[in-house]
């Protein structure tokens, strides 16, 4: 199964709801349960010039999506961080790496990053182990991070971070 990564689009936003209608996919992001077209079709059309978007096809259907965001802060302009989802009935497919290897080329090779962050939930053990496959480290854990089906939930902060050579 080949995957196919491609900058997201405007005329994207209904699949890309779709994808966030997935149980897998709200409830290991910060999304809520039953997405609005008319909201993705909003956050498609004014994407920040910090923001960078792709999705993933797999036989021209979109079952993936990451955003990563640039800090535009003067002191961490060296920092992106990233959000994803994909589809629940292709997870483990290699949509996840295939998305993940597009962000760290964007920040390694384009854009001189040194920092990616991101934040996942202690028991996303899936995620996590993705994560760590392609060099990130947990950094820290917090507490009561995130309300989730009617319970708190902790997150750990994770991490890759590439110093460049001297």
């Amino acid at each position: 199964m080949t995957v196919e990564i491609r900058r997201i689009e405007p005329s994207d936003a209904e699949a890309i709801k779709a994808i966030y209608a997935c149980p897998n996919a709200y409830m290991s992001t910060l999304q809520l349960p039953h997405p609005s077209l008319e909201m993705w079709e909003k956050r498609l059309q004014h994407l920040p010039e910090n923001v960078y978007a792709y999705v993933a096809l797999i036989d021209g259907s979109i079952v993936g999506q990451i955003g990563f965001e640039l800090s535009t802060n003067p002191r961490r302009r060296h920092v992106g961080t990233f959000g994803m989802g994909v589809k629940d009935d292709v997870q483990g497919s290699g949509v996840g790496s295939a998305l993940l290897h597009t962000i760290i080329d964007l920040a390694d090779n384009w854009l001189n990053l040194n920092r990616i962050e991101l934040t996942v939930y202690v028991d996303n053990e899936r995620a996590i182990a993705l994560y760590k496959k392609f060099g990130f480290e947990i950094e820290g854990e917090s507490k009561a991070y995130a309300f989730r089906n009617g319970h708190y939930v902790n997150a750990y902060h994770m991490a890759r971070v590439v110093m460049p050579a001297v």
